[in-house]
């Protein structure tokens, strides 16, 4: 009975060599630490592209803002311009039906 158990515990452990507890062990080759600190690096190196786009499109949509900003003033100061010309043309008007 005692080589039966012996050959079940064997055959046992054979089959389930790298699972304990319900979990399975890393390989020895890394500790679990070296992998957290992998996992870490590889994330940080996505957050810090992510902050790059982020960094470029903020700066395009300021060029994009200050250009509107420009064009808008243009405008307003064509208007104003507009306004003027369009006032003396009136009171020129004014002098001649009168």
């Amino acid at each position: 009975m005692n080589t039966r158990f012996r050959d079940t515990r064997g055959s046992r452990s054979v089959l389930f060599d790298d699972i304990e507890d319900g979990g399975i062990r890393p390989s020895p080759s890394y500790s679990s630490h070296e992998v957290n600190e992998h996992e870490n690096d590889r994330a940080m190196d996505g957050l810090k592209d992510r902050v790059l786009m982020l960094k470029r499109l903020t700066g395009d949509i300021h060029e994009e803002v200050e250009g509107h900003n420009r064009m808008l003033d243009r405008m307003g100061n064509d208007m104003d311009s507009s306004r003027g010309i369009l006032s003396g043309t009136m009171d020129k008007f004014k002098m001649v039906s009168i």
